[in-house]
């Protein structure tokens, strides 16, 4: 048996080897064991060396001409789930690719084969099923608009998926919308009304939930049923974040649906009927059900529907056994949520048992903010709703009361006891603290402050009270010499909560709404609080609360909103003696600077004395993380905002400031001008000292200010004949070149000579007679140069590294060459006119990194993408000369990368590749122009070959830009027309004529030239060309090209 075992792994192990060699060597002879023992390497082992290779050759297996007939033969003949993975997800790049795509008759074939062969497999393994199912979903939205003799033969969906139960992205976004807004007219309502016939059916049978496969298909139908609520109807991808504004915008024709009151009673007897693992789906749907667009009924239907809406979760109140789960107390606080979010208060009190759900609704509240620590994500939904109650009642006209002058302060006191008694909870027990969680506490506590203004009397009295409990007790056990630690921060967290409500209650204040007494009781909470304060200023020296501390500043913040009365400041003259709004703002700033000169103690101390020896963040800790360094750029931007208050043109005091930095630099000129020095110190000194100076640079925003530190940097006495000399700059070349593979030393540097060579502000501006922008370029241009040429001798990197190690350091080189570029402050004439290669040298340099990249990359990581983009834009209005006299594969990636760019989902790129194409087009324009006057001077030879790399490929700008490049003429009339013409023969001939009519009138008035009335008179051409096409287009039976011509 162990020799059987012995010569399975030996055999396996050889068949591996046999792969490799045949991947390596590019032969392919792929036999189903070998596959398996691929699948079997890829997903179980734990070397990864072995799986590393294993996924080399199964890519190479989805590229293989016989992958489809491979991929047919593990589904029918392998004997491992992840045999059958791997077919379901090669078939699925197959059938996704765009250039060389399987033909109509194959896609077909694969779509029957797959439903087919999952109707006859019931037990497949969980991920296979779902990945077979990808994989038909795929084919059929790819294939949504693909017609065979008239018929859409992919928009068969509920024919097939119904057979099969009674049996047992490459597109741009626009066609994407186009596939969802025609399922949507033509399949989803039909979809949304089977799924709910058949949940009908199954609450009418005794389904035995407790078989996994009964439970599951019927988890499945409520998935179904939620996601064509949860549909995108008019495309606008709601975000999740603003669920509380959510509508469903539900078309007219499912109103039928929505009228029959049986469609809302099914979910509601779904939820009391079924075990809670499933009701969480129930609910969900309830939740979107309710959230229909009011329009969808008139008023009669809509306080019907309402009606019918309430009475179900009245009956979920009665009944609240099953929102003990916390997915089900979720789902029903959204519920609850969209009952105010989508009805008005008006049309609530109307509903015939609105008093007695208002009631269970508060008893609900008031139970949840007691049990703080259940489900504690679900009460923003609550106060949601009690807030927007509160916010309605001025504006309520119905006769019927609303009652919320009875429920509101019970729901205020509720949520402010509440939150002080999780305190001693907290620090007894160690849990999380609420407070910790700044933007929680901030959405809370907006909330609150349209709550607690309700009844406003009732809420004030409820704070003075708890206030001046909490602030006696605070006091005497300041006072006490035996108070035990944990009882003062007890009262310290109490306090903190109460300064934060009466913050919040304070900033609640509407104007019209206010009255005299209700200033005056805001007086009343301003006093406790500015006492509070003066008692913990007493205190700062020996022990501080940062949250109290907080507190108080957020405190602060809405009293500087809210106040300027008579009333307050009354109070407050009586009381502490603050007689004005000056005297208040004189509180709040001796606060403040108070809690800067806790640690720093004086502005000019700070200004005079930033060294280790006083901040010892400044200093080099070999312990710490190179990366731990980033807050010194934040304290130095803050000290050189500071430091412009005063400096003026005072050099001297520039100079005083910059000792310490001046000091760091010498010493790492000191370390490097040895062959032995200690790297890691050198490593953290330059560091510290470049995120130093990043920071001085990024406030330096004024020409004065930054003219000091580039003399600084670049002083004036060094070398005779010439103004300036880089003293400083070897140093930083010299960290590239040691250190390039070490993105925690060369990511500072980068980003401070991108920032160095930013024009902020028109903050670099030289005399005339100054080399500084040439000399400036030069040392951007080395640096750009070393750092790139060294970088792309890593070899190949991870994936989950190649950003860290590799793109994030060439980002940054991206943007340092489009601000230097864009700066105007250097002519760039100059270089090649006196035979400098600077700027060549970075433009190749620039090129060799960006065809290091794959075109995947350049879109997957944001930073990058931007960097590039805006890069690029200045390169071909600019520097068109220079992309002209690449090499052809190289146009193709920069013109493959614009396409790509056309459809991304950042303006910022998408934008910027507009630009680019519309400088290439224009510059492409002006060559054949000129080549067709007569005397033109001979076109340049880089031009020649630019223009004849377009006509060999003129798909990669005719494919986004069809109509520009029309009306520009870029190529000659016959090409034109070729467009023209391939464009309307594709159309039904009854749609022809009018289609060459739009093409006519897009061209009306256009002379061959770019002036910019010329260009103005195209683009209104252009928008009724769109109109009139549109309109030509609807209801047709066109095919797929002009579609994707036209989206």
């Amino acid at each position: 048996m162990e020799q059987n075992g012995g010569s399975c792994a030996a055999i396996a192990a050889l068949d591996s080897r046999v792969i490799a060699v045949n991947c390596q060597t590019r032969q392919y002879h792929w036999s189903l064991a070998q596959l398996e023992i691929l699948c079997k390497q890829l997903y179980e082992t734990t070397d990864t060396t072995t799986r590393v290779q294993a996924e080399k050759a199964l890519v190479e297996f989805t590229n293989n001409p016989d992958c489809l007939s491979k991929c047919q033969l593990l589904l029918e003949r392998g004997s491992s789930s992840y045999s059958h993975l791997l077919a379901a997800t090669s078939l699925s790049k197959l059938v996704s690719r765009t250039s060389n795509p399987l033909p109509l008759e194959q896609r077909i074939d694969i779509r029957n084969y797959v439903l087919n062969y999952l109707a006859t497999r019931p037990k497949l393994a969980a991920f296979v099923t779902q990945a077979l199912i990808q994989l038909y979903a795929r084919i059929t939205k790819l294939g949504w608009f693909d017609c065979q003799k008239e018929d859409y033969v992919f928009r068969n969906v509920i024919v097939d998926v119904t057979r099969f139960l009674q049996a047992d992205s490459s597109h741009p976004l626009t066609k994407h919308r186009k596939i969802a807004s025609s399922f949507r007219d033509s399949s989803l309502f039909d979809i949304f009304t089977l799924s709910c016939n058949l949940l009908k059916q199954a609450s009418g049978k005794n389904l035995n939930l407790n078989d996994e496969s009964q439970h599951g298909l019927l988890m499945q139908l409520l998935k179904l049923a939620h996601n064509c609520l949860n549909f995108d109807f008019i495309g606008t991808s709601t975000d999740e974040s603003s669920d509380d504004l959510c509508t469903v915008q539900i078309p007219t024709s499912w109103r039928s649906a929505f009228l029959d009151s049986s469609t809302l009673q099914l979910f509601f007897d779904l939820y009391h009927s079924i075990p809670p693992s499933l009701s969480p789906l129930v609910l969900s749907c309830l939740v979107q059900i309710a959230s229909v667009r009011r329009s969808l009924f008139n008023n009669a239907e809509r306080a019907k529907f309402l009606s019918h809406l309430v009475d179900g979760v009245k009956r979920i109140l009665e009944n609240p056994q099953s929102l003990s789960d916390p997915n089900n107390y979720h789902e029903f606080c959204r519920l609850l949520a969209r009952l105010k979010s989508n009805y008005q208060l008006g049309e609530l009190v109307k509903v015939e048992n609105y008093p007695e759900v208002i009631r269970l609704i508060a008893n609900f509240t008031v139970t949840s903010l007691q049990h703080w620590e259940f489900a504690p994500n679900s009460v923003h939904y609550l106060l949601s709703l009690w807030q927007r109650l509160a916010a309605s009642v001025p504006y309520v006209k119905a006769t019927e009361p609303h009652m919320l002058e009875t429920y509101t302060p019970e729901v205020t006191k509720a949520y402010i006891t509440s939150r002080l008694e999780s305190i001693h909870v907290i620090l007894r027990d160690g849990l999380e603290d609420p407070l910790d969680d700044a933007g929680l506490v901030q959405q809370q506590l907006d909330q609150l402050s349209t709550i607690g203004r309700c009844e406003y009397e009732k809420t004030c009295a409820l704070l003075v009270q708890l206030f001046d409990q909490s602030a006696q007790s605070y006091q005497e056990l300041l006072q006490s010499t035996n108070s035990s630690t944990m009882d003062i921060a007890v009262q310290e967290g109490r306090l903190t909560w109460l300064v934060y409500i009466i913050g919040a209650v304070i900033g609640g204040r509407v104007s019209f709404a206010s009255t005299d007494e209700q200033d005056a009781m805001d007086g009343e909470l301003v006093c406790r609080v500015l006492q509070l304060m003066n008692l913990t200023d007493s205190r700062l020296a020996q022990a501080g609360n940062e949250k109290l501390e907080l507190a108080m500043l957020s405190f602060f913040e809405q009293f500087r909103k809210i106040y300027i009365g008579d009333q307050l400041y009354r109070r407050l003259s009586e009381v502490l003696g603050l007689n004005d709004e000056t005297m208040v703002l004189s509180v709040f700033i001796g606060k403040i600077s108070v809690r800067k000169l806790v640690k720093l103690s004086a502005v000019q101390f700070m200004l005079n004395n930033h060294t280790s020896e006083h901040f010892s963040f400044l200093g080099v800790n070999n312990q710490a993380n190179l990366s731990d360094m980033r807050c010194r750029t934040t304290f130095y931007t803050a000290l050189g905002r500071l430091l412009m208050v005063d400096l003026g043109e005072d050099e001297d005091q520039f100079e005083q400031f910059m000792l310490p930095l001046t000091a760091a630099f010498e010493a790492v000129a000191q370390m490097f001008s040895t062959n032995t020095f200690n790297e890691q110190e050198a490593k953290r000194t330059l560091v510290g000292l470049v995120r130093d100076l990043r920071g001085i640079a990024f406030a330096f925003n004024a020409k004065t200010s930054f003219m000091m530190l580039f003399d600084w940097m670049y002083p004036l006495d060094q070398i005779p004949f010439l103004p300036s000399y880089p003293t400083y700059m070897p140093i930083l070349q010299r960290a590239i070149e040691l250190w390039y593979h070490v993105p925690a030393c060369t990511t500072p540097v980068l980003k401070l000579m991108a920032e160095l060579v930013h024009n902020r502000s028109q903050r670099l501006q030289f005399d005339v007679s100054s080399p500084n922008g040439i000399l400036l370029f030069r040392e951007t241009s080395k640096m750009i140069t070393t750092y790139g040429n060294r970088i792309l001798t890593l070899g190949e990197v991870p994936k989950d590294q190649v950003y860290a190690l590799k793109l994030k350091g060439i980002s940054i080189c991206f943007s340092m060459l489009k601000a230097v570029l864009s700066g105007n402050y250097v002519n760039f004439g100059v270089f090649r006119l006196y035979g400098d290669d600077a700027l060549d040298n970075a433009l190749q340099t620039f090129i060799k990194l960006l065809l290091s990249i794959p075109h995947s990359d350049l879109l997957d990581y944001p930073k990058l993408s931007q960097s590039y983009y805006s890069l690029l834009e200045v390169l071909t209005q600019d520097h068109m000369n220079f992309i002209a006299s690449l090499e052809p594969h190289v146009v193709m990636y920069i013109l493959s990368s614009i396409s790509e760019g056309l459809t991304a989902l950042d303006t910022m790129v998408c934008t910027g590749c507009c630009s680019s194409l519309d400088h290439i087009v224009t510059y492409l324009f002006k060559q054949l122009s000129r080549s067709t006057k007569k005397r033109a001077a001979p076109m340049a030879q880089e031009s020649d070959r630019f223009l004849h790399i377009m006509q060999q490929h003129p798909e990669m700008i005719q494919q986004e830009s069809v109509v520009y490049v029309t009306a520009t003429s870029w190529f000659d009339s016959t090409q034109r027309e070729d467009l023209r013409n391939s464009i309307v023969n594709s159309q039904p001939p009854e749609k022809q004529q009018a289609m060459h009519l739009c093409f006519e009138n897009l061209m009306e008035g256009i002379e061959r030239n770019l002036l910019t009335k010329n260009r103005d008179r195209f683009t209104q051409n252009l928008s009724v060309f769109r109109r009139e096409v549109n309109d030509s287009m609807k209801n047709s039976t066109y095919g797929v090209n002009s579609n994707d011509m036209m989206s």
